[in-house]
């Protein structure tokens, strides 16, 4: 069974209360992965929402039969699997293990039911999800103006100059 002082170290639930992690805590289990094993596809129905306790994991996605790209790894103590907040989606991306890995998961519906029955609950994990779904969006932004303005055909379309242009230096 997994304990209130284990969810305490979730960094997205450690602004709650001890009675608030109670109601977490019969909904949440423990589940164990191997190294490259998946936990879930990218276009799977996003039924759990996961809290990565110990090991590492990549969300990737495949952007043609020969080229899959990672978005990001989540370390120990950080959450995926959000789209199991919302009602109805599915994965955006798959998440697979690089190294055995210990992960919490909660049913989306469950958490879904909690957050809205204790709307203080709610209130906090969702003002922190808000906050870390910000920050991989303005990273994300970034790393894509960035490929954008180095292209060189945007380079061209920009008017920067090419290698011949530059002055001798």
């Amino acid at each position: 069974m997994v304990s209130i002082d284990e969810l305490k170290k979730i960094f997205l639930l450690q602004n709650l209360t001890d009675k608030m992690l109670e109601k977490m805590v019969p909904q949440t289990r423990l589940l164990q992965f191997g190294e490259r094993e998946i936990i879930f596809e990218e276009g799977a129905k996003a039924e759990n929402f996961y809290m990565l306790k110990k090991g590492k994991v990549l969300l990737e996605v495949e952007v043609s039969k020969r080229m899959t790209i990672s978005l990001g790894s989540i370390k120990s103590g950080y959450s995926f699997g959000w789209s199991a907040l919302l009602s109805g989606p599915s994965h955006t991306s798959h998440a697979v293990c690089t190294e055995p890995s210990d992960v919490f998961a909660i049913p989306g519906e469950k958490l879904r039911e909690i957050l809205e029955g204790t709307p203080l609950m709610g209130y906090r994990v969702m003002a922190f999800a808000a906050t870390i779904l910000k920050n991989r969006l303005e990273r994300r932004t970034s790393q894509l103006l960035k490929v954008i303005a180095n292209h060189p055909d945007m380079q061209k379309l920009l008017g920067s100059p090419s290698e011949e242009e530059l002055p001798p230096g």
